[in-house]
């Protein structure tokens, strides 16, 4: 049971009601447990649903598929389950096999970069920024790795409001302790 009380549970006032709307018609977001826990705060919302702003910078650049392998990745490291279960539904229902997931040499590094993100930020090998610059541009690195910093602090919210899985996520989830 999530420890707090989502936002649509006790009713929305205009500003949240307003907010609803936008994230589903512009950014077109999906509302979730996690948004509407978020929603009880409008600045936290807010702030959070900047993910989709970075999602779109990345997707100019970054396949569909490599975008969720980085997300996934940092999910999975983070051992969040609200977010590794999300991601690990949407590369079930594109085909994906994760048992045996089959990377190219972009989608290693991403998925090199978001493992290394997660077990400690200060010291991500060398060798994996040195394959980052061979394949994408400065800017780009520094998209990647806000996107990074933010789908952690997202994992991290989750995790620690104790926010329950949405009900379309339940046989999506792994049996044992989630890490991938």
């Amino acid at each position: 049971m999530s420890r707090y009380k989502r936002a649509d549970e006790i009713g929305l006032n205009e500003e949240q009601t307003e907010a609803v709307a936008y994230h589903e018609n512009e950014q077109g977001g999906h509302m979730t447990n996690m948004k509407y826990t978020l929603l009880r705060d409008l600045p936290s919302f807010r702030v959070y649903m900047g993910w989709y702003d970075l999602q779109k910078g990345l997707l100019k650049f970054l396949s569909e598929r490599e975008f969720l392998i980085l997300s996934y990745s940092i999910s999975t490291q983070n051992d969040c389950l609200v977010c590794g279960t999300f991601f690990r539904k949407i590369l079930i229902e594109k085909g994906e096999d994760l048992e045996n997931l089959q990377l190219s040499d972009r989608e290693q590094v991403l998925w090199d970069l978001g493992r290394a993100f997660v077990v400690d930020f200060h010291h991500i090998p060398e060798d994996v920024y040195v394959r980052l610059d061979e394949i994408f541009s400065e800017t780009e690195v520094i998209q990647i790795l806000a996107f990074a910093g933010q789908m952690a602090a997202t994992n991290m919210f989750v995790t620690s409001a104790k926010v329950d899985l949405d009900e379309v996520l339940l046989n999506y989830r792994k049996k044992e302790k989630y890490n991938g």
